[in-house]
């Protein structure tokens, strides 16, 4: 029966994102990124973000969406969603939830377990410095999460990502060869970035 989840959830997708955003109760609005102006500009639509990343996960969106938002503490849960088999196409059903961390939305999809992340796609979180690295860095890595190498690591959904001081790339752009290629070096020698370590 999984074999359905993957083509029902793709008509269901289609199906939100290409419904009239202006109707009311309608799934799609608030997972729409473009939202009709205030009534000072009538007639014209503002676009918040051009790409959205949407992430496929397991099942329980709103957990997932509450585990990221105790993580991005200037977050906040935009929508939440919930399909029947009737509804999505899928037995199981379907979960969906819309959040905003550090200023960017993520979709989430609760459709089945028919994919997991990999490295091929990560998130970087640029980084004010050490402190900010550190924080970052342990908590997702703990309660399941895994530390990569080079400033790697994922979270416990298996998500990847790349916490980086912003003071980094400096070093590695440096126009002093000597700065770049220690930076560079120790970098291979790390887990967590290191600061201290790397100038």
């Amino acid at each position: 029966m999984n074999t359905f989840i993957f083509p029902a959830a793709i008509v269901f997708c289609l199906a939100i994102s290409c419904s009239n955003p202006n109707k009311p109760g309608n799934a799609g609005n608030a997972i729409n990124p473009i939202e009709q102006a205030n009534d000072s500009s009538k007639n014209k639509t503002i676009v918040r973000q051009k790409i959205t990343p949407y992430l496929w996960v397991d099942k329980d969106a709103k957990a997932v969406a509450d585990y990221y938002l105790s993580i991005f503490k200037d977050g906040k849960l935009k929508d939440f969603r919930r399909f029947d088999s009737s509804e999505s196409g899928n037995v199981a059903g379907i979960e969906t939830a819309v959040i905003e961390i550090a200023g960017m939305e993520f979709t989430i999809l609760a459709a089945g377990p028919l994919f997991k992340f990999n490295e091929a796609v990560s998130f970087v979180i640029n980084t004010k410095d050490q402190a900010e690295t550190d924080y970052y860095w342990n908590a997702l890595t703990k309660n399941g999460g895994e530390e990569g190498s080079c400033g790697w690591c994922k979270d416990k959904y298996g998500l990847s990502w790349q916490v980086v001081p912003t003071e980094y790339f400096d070093l590695i752009h440096s126009d002093n060869p000597a700065v770049r290629e220690k930076a560079l070096k120790n970098t291979l020698k790390q887990k967590k970035l290191i600061l201290s370590e790397l100038k």
